[in-house]
Order: structure tokens, then sequence, then C-alpha cells
């Protein structure tokens, strides 16, 4: 590891233990105290696209092979206490969302296909896109597979198109969610014809329990199954926190309100952002208000 340990408001809102996994390792991410920009940026979600030559290159480069090698390559120690395989009907909309980090190294983070205009948005965090306060380290040769478990992909890969995430990341690691905006399957169907899509809340009053997901890089999963954490948010320096001890990998993935292992639905209120520490017992998540609407919306008109 990278980093030593700091204090649990070093490690918050991108100034924080990001949860991406690299190599053989949990990327951390630290910065400067975040202070606000001057001014406003003229407009505030910038998007990554990826051409239609990338994206093919992408669909070919992530094999079975590949995708089983990524996760034996990493092993953050034995999953938590908190965290439990994830047990109820087969969860569509949550899968692994691969891509190859700005070190050139095979990884993986989790995303949601959410409902939208375009019937093709998902959601993840914004580290899991590019590397905050660095606008030039992106991720390339991303692909989203929803409902993946143990090597079964039963709906697919999904190229990604588009990544929205706020200027405010990328210039100063505030707000650590992204939009993203999927290709149709080979068969020509969209995201969420083909796996539904979970509702999605901004301006949200905190409290109530929710049901944090993600494909952490833990053993005995190593992201090869969906573990679940259960617990009631508080806000905590500015964003939301709940305990929960997924760690690298997991993050990106949604934190469902109302959420029915009978159904499988819920409302997306965050995603997994970042740990207390580097034994965590805390997961926090951004409050989903103007600015992440901003990038939502941004994903789901592309």
């Amino acid at each position: 590891m990278s980093e030593t340990s700091t204090s649990p408001i070093r490690r918050l809102r991108g100034r924080g233990a990001g949860l991406v996994v690299t190599g053989t390792a949990l990327a951390l991410v630290t910065t400067a105290t975040v202070t606000a920009p001057a001014s406003a940026a003229p407009n505030p979600v910038s998007v990554l696209t990826y051409t239609a030559k990338e994206r093919k290159e992408a669909l070919a480069y992530w094999t079975t092979a590949r995708i089983k090698a990524v996760g034996k390559s990493v092993d953050l120690g034995p999953t938590g206490p908190k965290a439990k395989p994830y047990k109820g009907i087969a969860l569509k909309t949550v899968g692994r969302l691969f891509f190859v980090n700005a070190n050139g190294a095979d990884t993986w983070c989790t995303a949601t296909a959410v409902k939208s205009a375009n019937r093709s948005a998902a959601m993840t965090a914004a580290h899991c896109v590019r590397r905050g306060s660095s606008p030039g380290n992106t991720n390339t040769a991303m692909v989203f597979v929803p409902g993946y478990h143990q090597g079964k992909m039963p709906y697919g890969t999904f190229a990604v198109r588009t990544a929205a995430t706020p200027r405010t990341w990328d210039n100063d690691s505030v707000n650590d969610i992204s939009a993203l905006t999927v290709d149709a399957d080979k068969k020509g169907r969209k995201l969420t014809d083909v796996v539904g899509g979970q509702a999605i809340a901004f301006n949200r009053a905190l409290g109530g329990t929710v049901s944090a997901l993600g494909y952490s890089a833990t053993r005995p999963q190593r992201g090869e199954e969906l573990l679940r954490c259960v617990g009631k948010t508080k806000k905590e320096h500015g964003t939301q926190v709940i305990p929960c001890d997924l760690t690298g990998g997991a993050s990106g993935g949604p934190w469902l309100a109302g959420f029915s292992t009978t159904t499988g639905k819920g409302t997306l209120v965050s995603v997994n952002a970042s740990l207390d520490s580097l034994t965590p017992t805390k997961m926090y998540g951004e409050i989903l208000g103007a600015t992440a609407k901003k990038v939502y919306d941004r994903a789901q008109k592309i």
C-alpha cells in the first residue's frame, strides 16, 4: 500500500480511500484539502467518450480468461463480518464494470443499471472512470457485465459509450459519482430492456435502511460473487455513511433504499465511494443532489 494511516476526515470525498482494485492492491487516493474553485465551470459535467473502434476493442479485450485472471490477481484479505453474500432473486441490474486503469492495469468496479430516458444508463463512482484532480488520467476498455456471478454473464456484456462525471471531481476530487451510457448488446437490445433498471432518487432526506452491494476483492469471493451490507444511513462530514466493510472492487456499487430480495428492486440513493480505514468499518457515499442529477441527466440524454 502506498498510503499510511490518516484521519477519517481525510479519507472522504476523494480525499480518502478509493475502492478501485488495481493489479494486486487497493488504490488509495490522497490529495490536499479540497477548496472550492474560484468560479464555476461553464459546464458542470464532463463527458468521456469512447469511439466505436475503442468500444469494439473493449468487448474483444475482456475475454472470459481475462476476467477470471483479474479476480485471481487480487486478494484484499478475508471478507469482513458485515459483508454477506447476496441472497435473493437474481439481481440483474447490478454487475461488474471492467476496465484498464490509467496505469495500464486490468481492474474492476461495480455499477448499476438505472431507469433512464435512453434505457442505457448505469451509475457508478467517478473514481471508477478517472482519477480525481487529474483530468488526463482516464480509464479505457470499459465494459459493463450486469448480473455477473461466478464466471457467468447471463445478460451479456455492454460496452461503455460515454462516462459523465462532475467537473468538480475532475478538478477538485469532489462529488465521487458517475453516470455511464452503454451501447446496445449484440442483439441490438438496450440495457434496461434486457435487465430492467433501478429507480434513482435525488435530494432525498437522509436516514432509513439501505443495502450496499458490490463485488469486493476479498476472499473467498475475489470479485466472483455479489456481497451486501445492510445499515442505516446518517450524515457525516458532508457525505452519507453506513456501517459496512466492503472494500476494493465494490466501488460504485449501489446503495438501495426500500430494497427487496424478493423483487430485486429498490431506489438508488448513493454509491460506494470511500472507506474509513484500511480495515474498514464504515462506507461513505455522496449525497445525491443537484450535481449528481446533472450528471445523470447528461448520461440519459446521450
